[in-house]
């Protein structure tokens, strides 16, 4: 059973990487590899817990241990009682996850209806194209910061759809939103969900990471952009423009766009705030900005009729909320949770040290896999393999072991360069971030255009931005 479980994770992630030609949406595999690999543990457990070290902890612990115990009587009478609180204990921190990204999606949302992002997209003017490729990149850069990159992707292609007419053309702009919506998601505690998964488990800090990643992301995005600033020219054509504006059809007010895109990016970054100030989970300082802002606009538009005001409002941009994206991620979460109890993932963890050893070259590893497969399960599997060590902890080693484990404090170089590496590796491929997944759907970019295309400056500004952490922040 030990090895089914293994075999079941890894049949299901094929199905996930295969989600288009098999056109089984990757939220269906993800739960089922969830459910399927806790219920192995179960009927494999007198394989797995024989010598299984936190479950003797927990027996010892929780029910004391007679002299001269049979492992096998042990295990019958407790080891359902141990896998079922592990279970638990793992799913108390996938909620805080899922919760956070239920209200930041929500909030984002709510700004859409409003078209609220207009505030920014209608004072683009320009049509060269290097110029509005560093106004779209910059931008998508620093909205992906403060929102998230899935997110940030939607809005800009929405936007480029604006200002580009040519296809072509702009499928190349939108390659480009993809490596910078990656970059900039990667330095924020709530730009991408590996990050943020990373700080709710308390592996980063907020202002560490932001202040560490910061410039490594922005030169990630900087080279491609650089680069193409010598090669691109002319003009970008625009589309006929209609006359009906976009945000009449929602009945905003420019007062109201203003209110809710300004108090909703307001609220978002607050929420690290809220964390440092508080010590509660992110998750209450998000679902506290999504109460703020759910009375703000029941507030404003209480004298609208009901059909107006169900769009404009939290009960009805729900309706839009991407809950598939969500039960894939709790899904990856809980398959994960389980390899991680059974004791996979502290192996795969010794067999990394052994065969590669340097930690930097471990993440360059793990962030080019990610444009393989998702980055989710492979930070997921990371958080399991190592555990956080205290200075405590550290100053009982020996100076080998201390050169190695250093890294794994809290905000140590690996939690650190996980971050970046899982954020921005995945642009190598169309299919391996969020965000390039969404931009695929919306644009119907071809696989095999954008590897040859957008591969080469997602990858150089990959290892570029690496390069300058290990030589300098590290």
């Amino acid at each position: 059973m030990y090895t089914l479980m293994v075999a079941i994770f890894v049949l299901g992630y094929i199905m996930i990487a295969f989600e288009h030609p098999l056109k089984i949406d990757k939220a269906a595999p993800a739960l089922l590899i969830a459910v399927l690999g806790w219920t192995a543990y179960v009927f494999g457990m007198d394989e797995i817990l024989f010598n299984h070290t936190n479950f003797l902890e927990y027996v010892s612990k929780n029910y004391g241990l007679n002299d001269g115990y049979s492992m096998a009587s042990v295990i019958a009478e407790h080891g359902n009682h141990f896998i079922v609180h592990e279970l638990a204990h793992h799913l108390t921190h996938h909620s805080e996850i899922i919760f956070f990204l239920l209200g930041a999606m929500t909030i984002v949302e709510l700004i859409d209806a409003h078209e609220g992002f207009a505030v920014i997209t209608d004072r683009i003017k320009t049509k060269n194209k290097v110029k509005l490729l560093w106004i779209v990149c910059l931008l998508t850069f620093f909205f992906s910061a403060a929102l998230d990159n899935l997110t940030t992707s939607i809005v800009m292609i929405s936007l480029l759809r604006k200002l580009i007419s040519d296809k072509k053309e702009r499928w190349f702009f939108a390659g480009l939103v993809i490596i910078a919506a990656n970059a900039g998601g990667a330095w924020s505690p709530i730009g991408d969900v590996t990050t943020t998964m990373l700080w709710i488990g308390t592996q980063i800090t907020a202002f560490n990471v932001i202040t560490e990643l910061f410039v490594p992301s922005l030169i990630c995005i900087l080279v491609p952009l650089i680069w193409l600033s010598f090669t691109k020219k002319g003009e970008v054509e625009r589309p006929v423009i209609t006359q009906e504006a976009e945000h009449m059809r929602n009945r905003t007010s420019q007062f109201e766009r203003n209110l809710i895109f300004f108090l909703g990016l307001a609220l978002l970054l607050f929420v690290p705030v809220f964390k440092t100030v508080t010590h509660l989970p992110p998750y209450m300082g998000m679902l506290f900005g999504l109460g703020v802002l759910w009375v703000v606009t029941e507030v404003i538009h209480r004298q609208k009729n009901h059909e107006v005001k169900s769009e404009l409002s939290v009960i009805g941009v729900l309706r839009k909320v991407d809950i598939v994206s969500v039960l894939f991620f709790l899904g990856i979460l809980i398959a994960i949770s389980s390899l991680q109890s059974a004791g996979h993932l502290t192996s795969m963890a010794v067999l990394l040290r052994e065969s590669i050893g340097d930690v930097y070259l471990v993440n360059i590893v793990i962030g080019l896999l990610s444009a393989i497969v998702d980055n989710v399960p492979l930070v997921a599997a990371s958080m399991g393999m190592y555990p956080i060590y205290t200075p405590e902890f550290l100053a009982t080693l020996n100076p080998e072991d201390f050169e190695f484990y250093q890294h794994f404090v809290q905000d140590g170089n690996f939690w650190e360069f996980l971050a970046y590496c899982a954020g921005t590796g995945g642009s190598a491929l169309i299919i391996g971030s969020a965000a390039g997944v969404a931009v695929m759907g919306m644009e119907r970019i071809d696989f095999i255009w954008y590897m040859k295309k957008m591969s080469l400056f997602a990858i150089v500004g990959y290892l570029a931005g690496a390069a300058y952490y290990v030589m300098v922040v590290a």
